[in-house]
């Protein structure tokens, strides 16, 4: 069973939507025991880095969350759900996100105009499974002021004053900063390649 992972704030409604559109079953769930039944996770994320972590924290699933992304379990990672991948950001000093990939969630300098917030091509660098079968530089929507500098788990950038991870992916663990949910039959399939992990 697909799991969305309800922390309380998130894009749930579009993801549903998206989910309904594509004839995939899911559950909403709100604990450990819903996630340690998943067969797939998907970690909407809007919002604030802080927010999030402490509303995981709250709610007692972070360890849950993080042995079940470590036991290969198909995660996806939406925006903020992609960032909370790492092991802080400049959003919320001190908080520690969970910690899969090491680094730190980097926030636009002064020179770009944030959020960054519209349609931008997304440029695979190297081969992408949420991005087969779509075209070679795709036009997906973003909405964000911090953003995952480019690493080694990277698939895909935008460049948005400074290249950026646009999609990552590691094993069955993906990320993507954009918003398939909001980013029409491009965004459809990203979250049917997922699907069909």
């Amino acid at each position: 069973m697909i799991t969305i992972f309800d922390y309380g704030a998130g894009n749930l409604r579009s993801v549903q939507n998206t989910l309904d559109e594509i004839g995939a079953e899911y559950e909403l769930v709100r604990d450990a025991a819903g996630l340690e039944r998943a067969t797939k996770i998907i970690l909407p994320g809007v919002g604030h880095f802080g927010q999030m972590l402490r509303s995981l924290d709250e709610m007692q699933v972070r360890d849950a969350l993080i042995s079940q992304i470590r036991k290969d379990v198909p995660f996806l990672g939406i925006c903020l759900g992609l960032q909370g991948l790492f092991e802080s950001s400049p959003e919320a000093p001190g908080q520690r996100g969970l910690g899969i990939f090491p680094g730190e969630v980097q926030r636009f300098d002064d020179t770009a105009r944030v959020p960054h917030m519209g349609w931008n091509n997304v440029t695979p660098v190297k081969t992408s499974k949420l991005l087969a079968g779509l075209p070679g530089s795709p036009f997906l929507y973003f909405a964000h002021s911090y953003y995952v500098p480019v690493v080694e788990q990277t698939a895909a950038i935008c460049t948005y004053s400074v290249p950026c991870t646009a999609i990552l992916e590691s094993g069955n663990t993906f990320g993507v900063q954009c918003h398939p949910e909001k980013s029409g039959p491009l965004g459809l399939a990203i979250v049917r390649n997922f699907v069909s992990l």
